[in-house]
């Protein structure tokens, strides 16, 4: 057996794009337009796992996105995404700079919580062991829900 993709359907497209490409970093490796079905699939993947994706050997998140409107409730159901990145502050930082709201932020230096413009909860993990406590994140409080 072999994981291949987590897969969440998406409201906006352009939004869902700018958010996991333009500000989260990853990279769109492979779309798929039905229209017959009246559907685009988009494939992203981490920068560094774009080679061995292409290979069939590394998951991808897929964003489907539907052409007709649908409502797909609060996406608490699902659970959550998550990422390992190098330097979980200045990772949070970038993100907290485009505007996103860092829901649960990373107070112990090793993990914190996002979510997408569909509302989809994406853990962000330190690579290796955590970092120090710092400024502004050690006091910086909860927002909403993850």
């Amino acid at each position: 057996m072999k994981y291949l993709h987590t897969m969440v359907r998406v409201h906006d497209l352009d939004a869902s794009l700018k958010f996991y490409v333009d500000i989260f970093g990853l990279v769109e490796a492979r779309r798929i337009e039905n229209e017959k079905g009246r559907f685009t699939l988009v494939f992203l993947v981490a920068p560094e796992d774009t080679d061995a994706f292409q290979a069939g050997k590394a998951p991808a998140l897929e964003l489907t996105y539907n052409w007709d409107t649908e409502d797909y409730g609060s996406a608490r159901n699902f659970g959550h995404l998550a990422y390992e990145v190098d330097d979980i502050y200045a990772f949070c930082t970038k993100l907290q700079q485009a505007g996103v709201t860092i829901n649960r932020p990373p107070r112990d230096g090793h993990m914190a919580f996002v979510r997408s413009p569909d509302l989809i909860s994406i853990e962000i993990l330190q690579k290796g062991g955590a970092l120090p406590p710092a400024e502004p994140w050690s006091s910086m409080a909860n927002t909403g829900v993850w």
